[in-house]
């Protein structure tokens, strides 16, 4: 019973959504909500399964809309599990933006993605490197990364924000402090804060300060070297930086494979 009333709840609460497209973050369950959920005590594994099964669901549907407010009750009933917040910012950045028809649709599932990682799943998990490792390469790969058709309208719009955060003086809605930006300037080089590289850069590094497990630290450090290798495309004042985090990386697990990317790296800017 508690879990239609929560799977009710849920419905009634989604309702206010608009044409089928998600909005700019996730809603909080409502003090109705907080209570139902509550009351499932021993029941909330078994109402997590079940949203699951439906998340599967809506998606195969392509009921978008309720899949962005289910995944709202997911992280909720399982706040502290980062697995949860990882999946769904991955299905929204990921998986359901591409379904979209136009650019600025996919944006808005991309951000959706992008802010449930940033804004919620780190607040709640803000010790988890494994959350920082997402966020770092949705940055890299699905925002800065050239893997998706609509991914030049991704820079620009991130680029609008950043510009606004600069102007305003106000890079909290952004969750960036102006003192770690610096400190990712000196230790990599100045960032062009509206190229989502840097964010990548941001929020790997962050991630290597909570990183405990030498796995959570190599896969850090991959996405902050692969990050500076791309950017050398472009500006071979990273080339240095790059090869200096290849380098540590290779000292932390030497690997064949790794040591012919760094070879070749020297070959291609004469490092």
């Amino acid at each position: 019973m508690l879990i239609a009333c929560a799977a009710g709840a849920w419905w009634l609460q989604r309702s206010g959504e608009v044409g089928g497209q998600a909005r700019s973050r996730t809603m909080a369950p409502s003090p109705t909500a907080e209570m139902i959920v509550a009351g499932l005590g021993g029941f909330r594994g078994i109402a997590s399964e079940v949203l699951w099964f439906r998340a599967d669901r809506l998606q195969d549907e392509g009921r978008y809309a309720e899949l962005a407010q289910l995944a709202t009750w997911l992280t909720y009933l399982e706040p502290h599990t980062p697995e949860v917040w990882a999946y769904m910012a991955w299905n929204l950045a990921y998986n359901v933006s591409v379904m979209m028809p136009t650019a600025a649709d996919r944006w808005r599932w991309v951000e959706s993605g992008l802010r449930l990682l940033r804004d919620d799943g780190l607040s709640f998990n803000p010790s988890n490197p494994e959350l920082y490792r997402e966020l770092a390469w949705l940055f890299l790969l699905k925002i800065g990364g050239g893997m998706d058709i609509a991914s030049g309208y991704y820079k620009a719009e991130w680029g609008k924000m950043v510009e606004a955060a600069r102007a305003s003086g106000d890079w909290a809605p952004l969750k960036l402090d102006p003192e770690k930006m610096k400190a990712v300037d000196e230790a990599y080089g100045q960032q062009d804060w509206t190229n989502p590289l840097a964010c990548a850069l941001y929020w790997a590094r962050e991630g290597l300060s909570v990183a405990e497990k030498a796995e959570h630290r190599r896969e850090l450090q991959q996405i902050v070297y692969q990050t500076l290798m791309v950017e050398t495309r472009s500006d071979p004042r990273f080339a240095a930086a790059a090869l200096r985090e290849l380098e540590v990386a290779y000292r932390d697990r030497p690997h064949p494979a790794l040591e012919k990317v760094i070879e070749r790296f020297r070959q291609d800017h004469g490092l």
